[in-house]
C-alpha cells in the first residue's frame, strides 16, 4: 500500500459552489484530471448542467467550471489505498485538506456539494469540527456518486438529482 496524494482545486476566486469527492481515482491520477475514468458520470453530468463536455479538453472543462463558479476538490489530502475505490481508503491513514484556508479564500461559497456518501463522511467526521463557528453560513448537500462503481442508478436518475446545483444557483442570483 502506498501514499497517494490528491489535486488542488479547480476554483476561481469568486466560485459560489464547491463539489467535493474523496481521492481520485488511479485512472485519474495517472491522466492528471478530476474524474478522469471515462465510465465516471461526472464531466457528462457537467456537460449537460454547464456545457463542460467530456469530449472538450480538460483546461477548457476547468475553465466552464469557473466561469460558472463551481469550484471542485477533494476532502482528503492524501490517504493510503490499495485500489480506486472509497471503500479501500485506509481511514487511518488520511489527512484532509485544509477548508478553513479555502473557505477563508473563497469567502463566495455557499453550497457544499458532495460527490458520493464517503466525502459527506469523512467531511462530516475530520473537518466540520474544526471549522470556525464563521463558515456556518455553508450550506451542505450529498448528490449521488458519479463513479461507475455506483451503478444503482441510471445516468438520468443522476442527472436529475444533479440539477439541485443549478437550482441553488439560480436561488443565489435570484436573491441578490
Amino acid at each position: 500500500m502506498h501514499e497517494i496524494s490528491g489535486f488542488d482545486p479547480i476554483a476561481a476566486p469568486d466560485a459560489r459552489v464547491l463539489i467535493l469527492g474523496s481521492m481520485p481515482s488511479k485512472v485519474s491520477k495517472a491522466k492528471e484530471q478530476y474524474y478522469g475514468h471515462a465510465k465516471n458520470a461526472f464531466w457528462t453530468i457537467m456537460g449537460q448542467l454547464f456545457g463542460a463536455d467530456p469530449d472538450l479538453c480538460y483546461g477548457l472543462r476547468k475553465g466552464i467550471l469557473m466561469t460558472h463558479r463551481i469550484a471542485v476538490w477533494d476532502v482528503l489530502k492524501t490517504c493510503q489505498r490499495v485500489g480506486s475505490l472509497d471503500g479501500d481508503i485506509e481511514m487511518d491513514s488520511i489527512v484532509v485538506n485544509d477548508f478553513n484556508a479555502f473557505f477563508s479564500q473563497h469567502g463566495q461559497i455557499r453550497h457544499v456539494f458532495f460527490n458520493g456518501m464517503t466525502p459527506e463522511k469523512i467531511y462530516r467526521k475530520f473537518i466540520l469540527p474544526t471549522l470556525p463557528e464563521r463558515f456556518a453560513y455553508l450550506v451542505y448537500h450529498r448528490l449521488p456518486s458519479t463513479s461507475p462503481a455506483h451503478a444503482t442508478l441510471s445516468l438520468k436518475q443522476k442527472l436529475d438529482a444533479w440539477q439541485e446545483i443549478k437550482q441553488c444557483m439560480a436561488a443565489e442570483l435570484a436573491e441578490g
